[in-house]
């Protein structure tokens, strides 16, 4: 085994992960799949004239209501069929967004938002220097399409070294706690460990109880995520190996996954509870997690030591044109939890984006469909589970430079994807970029009169 193989193995065997062996752990599945029914969809146009939308959300108050978010802080109101003049909220004095991956990223509504009002918030902090503040607000008490500005409380603030890889995206679980998704605190390569390293937030899925505070937290931690080691005296013998490595001191107690690199986007399936995790992956594949709804936690998916089934570093051969290739190394150890689908950088897009399972009574022919999608590429995917195996089929490859930003689930089960026409970077202002869209995912067959169909690369 090579000098860097065996350090990983020796640094991965003194970490608490998931060790598995190519035996137990099925490949993930890659783009190349059929899926039954010959499904063909289309995007149709439901708002435009956005700046930067990146996340859509629904208060399932029986309104029919569309919240869009836009990344230069700011969120708008779609409220029969029409954008509303004034938005639901202003923070752009608050929020940071020169980079790409910084902004306001997502909002949850309370499952009581109906009767309670709340709503929260996760954007980059500007006086915090991109800091992700997670936030509740209020709705007013005389105008249900504007927020109370005085009712802000923060409950979260997860600071960062670098201003990539934040993750943001915020969502609650069918158990009504809030799931949060925090990348691993940037630059590249997790260079500060933070994938693994279970004394930060970084790199994780983390699972808190909004609706109750604890000390000096406006949050409590469930009772039964898995990382907490209550206080106790220490025996040193009769102890069980499988109870040592449940003990995890240093672990922050709100982590409810990790070993992962950016979760930019993830969802629950609203029937099953399965939990779908899109983690944005280095230099040469993006991935797709499945968390069942029977986890109680604690799953490791990697980072830093795999990206997909693949290890990292990769191997790199150089080609007689002066190109290089990737390889895998030979019998490398496979740590942590493999993804249920993968792709490439070659040939399939750079970054990846959860969509979502369709879960609607409009289009039955897409119940429980998977979507996702590629910000670099515009490539649109299904996915669903065939005699046991998943199926990976490429639906749609935008054109016109059409970039998935991000995603939402309409009341309906309508399923969104945001759109922004932003290069990496940005300028210092987004808001001076061209307009972004939100699309709505139908059945090509299905495609309503007069609708504006999103442009695909000609085959």
């Amino acid at each position: 085994m090579k000098p860097i193989l065996q350090s990983l193995f020796k640094i991965a065997l003194a970490l608490p992960v998931v060790l598995a062996s190519g035996a137990d752990q099925t490949l993930p599945v890659q783009p190349g799949g059929k899926l039954p029914g010959n499904i063909a969809i289309k995007l149709i146009k439901v708002a435009d004239d956005l700046a930067e939308p990146v996340n859509v959300a629904a208060p399932n108050d029986g309104t029919g209501r569309l919240f869009i978010i836009e990344r230069p802080g700011v969120i708008q109101v779609i409220k029969d069929g029409k954008k509303l003049k004034r938005p639901f909220l202003d923070l752009k004095d608050k929020t940071i967004s020169s980079f790409l991956e910084l902004g306001m990223f997502s909002m949850a509504f309370h499952p009581d938002f109906k009767n309670n009002g709340k709503v929260y918030v996760c954007y980059a902090d500007l006086w915090f220097n991109g800091a992700s503040m997670i936030t509740e607000f209020t709705v007013s008490k005389t105008n249900p399409d504007k927020i109370d500005p005085d009712s802000a409380k923060v409950i979260m603030q997860i600071d960062f070294p670098y201003c990539n890889h934040h993750g943001g995206q915020i969502a609650f679980g069918p158990d009504g706690y809030l799931y949060i998704g925090v990348g691993d605190g940037g630059w590249e390569g997790d260079v500060i460990d933070a994938g693994q390293d279970l004394s930060t937030y970084l790199g994780k899925m983390l699972r808190i109880d909004v609706n109750k505070s604890s000390g000096d937290r406006a949050y409590d931690v469930p009772k039964n995520n898995p990382f907490i080691t209550p206080l106790q005296q220490m025996t040193l013998f009769g102890v069980s190996e499988e109870a040592f490595s449940r003990v995890h001191p240093r672990a922050k107690s709100e982590i409810w996954a990790y070993g992962l690199r950016n979760p930019w986007t993830f969802s629950f399936d609203s029937k099953t509870g399965d939990l779908f995790i899109a983690d944005i992956g280095q230099n040469h594949w993006e991935e797709i997690n499945v968390q069942p709804a029977s986890s109680k936690g604690g799953e490791n998916y990697g980072w830093k030591f795999m990206c997909g089934s693949h290890p990292f570093p990769m191997i790199l051969t150089k080609n007689p044109d002066g190109t290089e290739t990737a390889k895998d190394p030979e019998n490398f150890p496979k740590v942590g939890v493999y993804p249920i689908a993968e792709y490439s950088h070659v040939d399939q897009g750079i970054c990846v984006i959860n969509l979502g399972v369709y879960r609607g009574k409009e289009f039955p022919e897409l119940d429980g469909v998977y979507f996702a999608a590629d910000w670099g590429s515009g490539k649109v995917w299904g996915m669903k589970q065939v005699a046991g195996k998943w199926q990976m089929q490429e639906l749609l490859d935008l054109a016109d430079g059409l970039r998935p930003n991000g995603s939402g689930t309409g009341e309906d089960g309508s399923i969104y994807l945001a759109q922004g026409t932003a290069g990496y970077g940005g300028k210092v202002d987004p808001s001076l970029e061209e307009r972004g869209a939100v699309w709505k995912i139908v059945p090509a067959d299905k495609v309503p009169a007069g609708a504006v169909v999103a442009p695909v690369a000609a085959k």
